[in-house]
Parts: structure tokens; sequence; C-alpha cells
């Protein structure tokens, strides 16, 4: 049987294979590409109301170092903050990342708005005493999780779809309001000039969360982390690398934008505090969307990966939105979005994410 590669070929393709360049395998070693201080670092949430051996151990079996959690009420307190982190770090973990709420006023420009604002301070000036290096939030005048629903994936997971059409005639809450768009902007400037010095000086960084759903217009309130443009106005604000956003692959996918362009510009300008790591299938821009398992939809999650580690990205990457799969439905373990899982749609995410960011630190230009 004759062979299909003749020597010629065949020394044609090791010529080829040493002209590569020498960066391409420069980081991958001996063995595995491992996370440092210039690599992301994919993360797990946890509970502060359950950190127990148990649930640490779970954690550190798949591999994970670093965690996130929503944070206590405000004020927050350094001793506080110190005891959680320390209870961590006995089950190997590392907090990375809290999520701060629980000042309605500073969103909506009400009175009582300065000393909600001051609480914030004070909890910022905790965290960086006690070493938490980003602080998560949001600043949604209505979020519209009225417009999710559940839709079948494949063998019958759970995605999670959203649809406009479902929210577009629901009246304003009382204790919400209606605020308009430049209202709205006012009132995060007003915040962030109050707060992000405070950050600079305690060396925290503040990540704001994009609007998800990004609709325009929720129960009748513009949304100012609605579009690119406005994460682009928001870093202006106060230009720091304290006043940065969670960059969000796919809420940036769900605008229509794509996400290692949006990811290149706000990375090389330092205002990725942090990140979150998944995919959409879209019909139609803003409105109509279904976020699906992170192995498929529109997102290349290679190419947001291999932006990040040439961002030099530092800080976490969290494979959010995990989808629902039958081991966890039997147990009645799921998240708060419909079509949503648990731990073990969490445990896919994770391993594909770390295959990702493994394959990418291998892999340089």
């Amino acid at each position: 049987m004759t062979s299909h590669y003749s020597r010629r070929s065949l020394l044609k393709g090791m010529a080829s294979s040493l002209l590569m360049p020498a960066a391409v395998f420069a980081e991958s070693g001996p063995g595995m590409a491992v996370e440092g201080p210039n690599t992301p670092k994919i993360c797990a949430p946890v509970s502060l109301l359950d950190l127990t051996d148990a649930s640490m151990r779970r954690i550190k079996q798949i591999g994970v170092n670093y965690v996130l959690s929503g944070g206590p009420k405000m004020p927050w307190d350094e001793a506080q903050l110190r005891s959680v982190m320390d209870k961590l770090k006995t089950g190997g973990l590392t907090l990375g990342n809290l999520m701060i709420s629980g000042f309605p006023n500073t969103l909506y420009g009400r009175p009582g708005r300065d000393e909600e604002i001051e609480k914030v301070r004070q909890s910022i000036r905790a965290a960086g005493k006690a070493g938490l290096p980003v602080i998560e939030y949001n600043f949604y005048a209505h979020r519209a999780i009225e417009g999710y629903y559940e839709e079948m994936g494949r063998a019958g997971a759970g995605l999670t779809a959203f649809d406009a059409e479902r929210i577009k005639n629901l009246p304003a809450l009382p204790q919400e309001g209606v605020h308009n768009l430049e209202e709205m902007w006012g009132n995060i400037t007003y915040f962030l000039k109050a707060v992000i010095p405070v950050a600079e000086e305690s060396h925290v960084r503040l990540a704001l969360h994009p609007n998800d759903p990004p609709v325009a217009t929720s129960r009748g309130s513009g949304q100012i982390m609605g579009t690119v443009e406005g994460w682009k106005r928001l870093i202006d604000i106060v230009p720091s690398p304290s006043n940065g956003i969670t960059f969000d692959c796919g809420v940036t996918r769900e605008m229509g934008h794509d996400p290692v362009e949006v990811c290149r510009y706000f990375g090389s300008r330092d205002r990725i505090n942090h990140v979150h790591y998944r995919n959409v299938r879209v019909r139609k821009p803003y409105d109509d969307y279904t976020e699906v398992f992170i192995d498929e939809g529109e997102n290349n999650m290679f190419a947001v990966m291999r932006e990040l580690v040439r961002q030099k990205y530092p800080r976490l990457i969290y494979p959010e939105h995990e989808r629902a799969l039958d081991v966890d439905r039997e147990r009645g373990i799921h998240n708060q979005y419909p079509g949503g899982g648990g731990y073990t749609g969490m445990v896919y995410d994770i391993a594909y994410a770390r295959a990702m960011m493994q394959a990418a630190m291998s892999v340089t230009d």
C-alpha cells in the first residue's frame, strides 16, 4: 500500500513547524499551564452562611482556588471580613470579590442617599484593610427578570430564555418609581464621585455589572448599563482603574456585539475588574435570546479567553448561569433563573472554562 505522505511533504511539514514562533509554546512548560499573578483566575460562588469544611472541599475538589459571594449587610467591618477570609483560607480558598448592595436611595436619588453612600465608603475602607481586592455592585433602575422563561435544550436540559415582549406593558413598581436615563446617569455620577476616591486610597476596585437583561427601558425606567456605549460612558465619569466594569461576554453578545472587541477596549484601559463567562444564542439583540450551554451559542469562548490572557487580566473569571441537568433536578438543586442549574452544571462550566484558560495560556502570539 502506497503512503499518502511523500518524503518531500514530510520534510516540508517539519520545516514549517520549525518556523512557528517560539512564543507559541513558551508558557506550556513541562505540564499544564497554571494560574499565576498575571493570569485570569477561575472562581466559584460560596455562601457566607454555609462556610463548612464540606462546602469548601467541594470547591477545592474541582481545582478552584478562588471564590466570590454576596457581601454582608452594610457597613462592612474589617474584623468581619477578615473572619470570613481566614475561614476560607483554612479550606485553601481565597476570597476575590464580594457583591455590595442595599443603597436604594442612592439608586433613585432620594433623601438618605448620603447616609447610604457613607456606609459604602466605610465598607470599601474595611475591604481594603482586610485585603479584599474587588467589590461588585449593580445599578439597575429595574432588572427585567419578568422576561425570563425556561426553554428546553439538548436532551431536555434547562436553558434560560428572555423575551422583551413579556415586559413591555408592565407598570412601574411603587418602591422604584420611574426614572429617565439622564436622571440615572446623574445618580451614578453622584455615587462614583463620592466613592471612587476612597476605593483608590483603599486599593480596591469596583466592578459595575451590566444590565442583564440589557433592555433599554424596564418598567418605565432607563437602564444606564444596557449598552456598550453606556459601559464606556461609565468609566469616563471618574477616570480610574477603581472605576471599572464586570465584563460579561454573555451580555455583550445579547447586545449584538463581539465580546473579543469589547474585551480589548476595556482590557486595554485596565477597566475590567471582574469577568462573567457564559454563552448565548441571540434572535434579536437586546430583546430576544437564550442563555445556552457554555460550549454552544454564538460566542467563541476560546477567543474571549485568549483575549483576556493577552491583556494579562489577573482577576476572577466566573463561569456563571449554569444550565439545569437532571442530576441536579433530581436533588432539587437549581439557581434562581428559569432553566437554571446547580452544582453539577457549575462543575461542567468550570471544567470547560479551565480548559479554555489552559489552552489560551499555552498559545500566545
